[in-house]
């Protein structure tokens, strides 16, 4: 059973929204401050992490930043605004996925079994998986059957996230695979037009991991990784 961590400093929609996450068979705990949330985290990491941006204490951007520094666990990120700085500080700071509240349940659960299915990388299940049996652009080594990284030799921590979303640049190289292709590929969203923030933010994270000049931004339609 997939076990949560849902930290809201909102009594009414954290008992809410508990509830009806148990009701779709998640097992929830929960938190009402980012400090409380910290703490709760580090007694037993959960499968997924579910956070409001606006806590007290630490907020739910630095909250996420904390959790970075040693998990690579799945974060949803919840924003009562859809504030453009809150969407961008915590995709920046390494969340997953976001949503805006008030969010429809079954949005949100959605959202949340996306982030797991992208957590379960399955080798198999990947055309990158099929081709050599490493993968090598510059000085990154891709190992796509044991989902391993590595840049002039040293290991690279990658969220599932951006694990899939190299695994996917990397099974077209050279090849421009546009925004709304990589929505659907990586985030399993069906492409409506609209925001894409979380492709581009996520890039600039992978980039800062495996090398800014890895990635090749082509202006007006998407990415390609260079040899």
């Amino acid at each position: 059973m997939t076990s949560l961590l849902l930290v809201e400093d909102d009594e009414v929609i954290r008992i809410a929204v508990g509830r009806t996450l148990e009701r779709y068979g998640f097992t929830v705990r929960t938190a009402a401050d980012g400090l409380a949330g910290l703490d709760r985290f580090r007694e037993g990491p959960p499968d997924l992490l579910l956070l409001d941006v606006m806590l007290p204490g630490l907020d739910g951007i630095g909250l996420c930043r904390r959790v970075r520094e040693t998990s690579q666990v799945p974060i949803l990120m919840m924003s009562a605004r859809g504030d453009s700085l809150d969407v961008v500080g915590g995709l920046e700071a390494g969340a997953d996925d976001y949503v805006v509240k008030p969010v429809d349940t079954s949005v949100l659960v959605a959202r949340i079994r996306a982030v797991m299915r992208r957590a379960a990388v399955d080798p198999s299940a990947d055309p990158a998986a099929d081709r050599a049996a490493e993968l090598v652009f510059g000085d990154v080594r891709i190992d796509p059957g044991g989902l391993e990284v590595t840049r002039a030799g040293r290991p690279v921590a990658l969220t599932p996230t951006e694990l899939r979303l190299l695994l996917e640049l990397a099974a077209h190289p050279g090849v421009v695979l546009e925004r709304h292709r990589l929505l659907r590929e990586v985030w399993d969203y069906k492409w409506q037009g609209g925001d894409s923030r979380v492709v581009d933010l996520c890039v600039a994270r992978l980039r800062t991991k495996i090398g800014a000049e890895r990635i090749e931004t082509v202006r007006g339609f998407g990415y390609k990784l260079r040899r």
